[in-house]
């Protein structure tokens, strides 16, 4: 691992008295979460929950007969980036070409960044990193003429079309009316696909798309728009194969965010095409999974799919109880700066009073109302049985994992028991 950070009294949540420490060397520390041996709040995640959502989404895509590509911006961990290789992802997604290299620092040989690149300073970063590591396949996105048009004067400019370099690998979006990025009609397409195979500057190498957008967390609905998504896109490829558009021995589709990514494998299996087809799902915040929004959308997919379970919660951010100002109300040392707010808020999971390392479930009446900069306001009933105490530390569990790691520059992997094994880095 390149650059690797040195644990020391500049990161948040890391004692002040303590001598610096290596990551992975973290573990020998014997610190414990619920011990006191760390500064509060602390983002962590669950050794257990972490080594089954990598094997269970691995497995997953090979049940289907599709390749993994997780989306880096989730978390933008070289080590755990390391560890999505290691368990058998054909490469790795990202959204910008900074992203990419620190991709390409933790290993990736295979990358798509899932948007456009158009800018001279990435179009050289890019160019960089393609000269530098010459077994680097990237692909990116192309959604109009006009980007096209940036690129190939890049290129001129740069005096690469006149050298005869290699064409950048790039992919056609398809997009939906009224959201994101994409072509949003087939003619559209078809015109782009046949400027893109004459560029001196791009070649296409297939299609994607982003199916997330459309999807309510309501399984009528989000099986009928993103079907309707798939064949849009499905007919799109079908067409420019027909056309010889596809420079590459074989054509690449690609979908996949992380609420609705059973959907989507239709298209990736696309069948009947001239070349062989590749598809690659793109979901990215399973590593973690979360406590709310793609918690409520995978019990869909595990209702669609026939599963008993799938992913597993293993990001949560532990605080203390540092008042109670009055009957219901407590004041947790997290805020906005520590944790996902975006979505929705935090909740409650575990909870442990002041001086034990036993955590228990959190009581199912406590609830997080509003979040400031540096503080939680836990909501519980007073008369109840178990109210938190000045001094209890309480888990919150997150919707939307990405907004909670751009927030840390390290975070502790921990045992069940809460004990540190070892350390994860950011690179946001």
């Amino acid at each position: 691992m390149t650059n690797e950070i040195l644990l020391d009294h500049r990161c948040k949540s890391y004692p002040l008295h303590a001598a610096p420490c290596r990551p992975a060397d973290l573990g020998q520390r014997g610190w414990n979460v619920l011990a006191g041996d760390l500064p509060l709040p602390l983002a962590v995640i669950r050794e257990s929950a972490l080594a089954h959502n990598l094997t269970w989404m691995q497995a997953y895509a090979e049940r289907k007969g599709v390749d993994l590509a997780p989306h880096g911006k989730t978390t933008m961990s070289p080590e755990l980036f390391a560890q999505q290789l290691q368990a058998g992802a054909w490469g790795l997604t990202f959204a910008t070409v900074y992203q990419l290299s620190v991709g390409v620092e933790a290993g990736a040989r295979r990358a798509i960044i899932a948007n456009q690149v158009l800018c001279d300073a990435d179009l050289d970063g890019l160019h960089m990193l393609l000269q530098r590591h010459a077994d680097l396949r990237v692909w990116f996105l192309i959604d109009s003429l006009a980007q096209l048009r940036c690129i190939e004067d890049w290129a001129q400019r740069r005096g690469h079309t006149a050298r005869g370099e290699r064409r950048l690998d790039t992919l056609l979006e398809m997009g939906v009316p009224g959201q994101r990025t994409g072509c949003r009609t087939l003619e559209e397409a078809l015109a782009l696909a046949h400027a893109m195979a004459q560029s001196p500057a791009v070649q296409l190498g297939g299609v994607e798309c982003y199916e997330g957008g459309v999807a309510r967390c309501d399984s009528e609905h989000d099986a009928r728009e993103v079907t309707a998504l798939v064949r849009r896109v499905t007919e799109v490829a079908r067409a420019c194969d027909a056309e010889g558009r596809f420079a590459a021995p074989e054509i690449l589709l690609t979908a996949g965010g992380s609420a609705v990514f059973d959907l989507v494998i239709p298209l990736l299996r696309t069948q009947g095409l001239s070349k062989p087809v590749r598809g690659v799902l793109r979901s990215g915040c399973y590593i973690t999974h979360d406590h709310g929004n793609y918690q409520r959308f995978l019990k869909h997919v595990e209702q669609r799919e026939g599963l008993d379970a799938s992913l597993r919660p293993a990001l949560e951010v532990w605080s203390m109880v540092q008042s109670v100002p009055e009957p219901g109300l407590a004041l947790l040392t997290a805020g906005r700066r520590d944790l996902s707010y975006d979505l929705e808020m935090p909740v409650p999971v575990r909870w442990t009073r002041r001086g034990e390392r036993q955590a228990a479930d959190a009581p199912a009446g406590w609830a997080v109302s509003a979040l400031n900069d540096q503080h939680a306001y836990l909501r519980f009933d007073p008369a109840a049985d178990s109210v938190p105490a000045v001094g209890d530390l309480v888990a919150l569990g997150i919707s939307h994992p990405c907004t909670t790691f751009d927030k840390w520059r390290w975070l502790p992997v921990v045992d069940d028991a809460g004990t540190l094994t070892r350390a994860i880095s950011t690179r946001f």
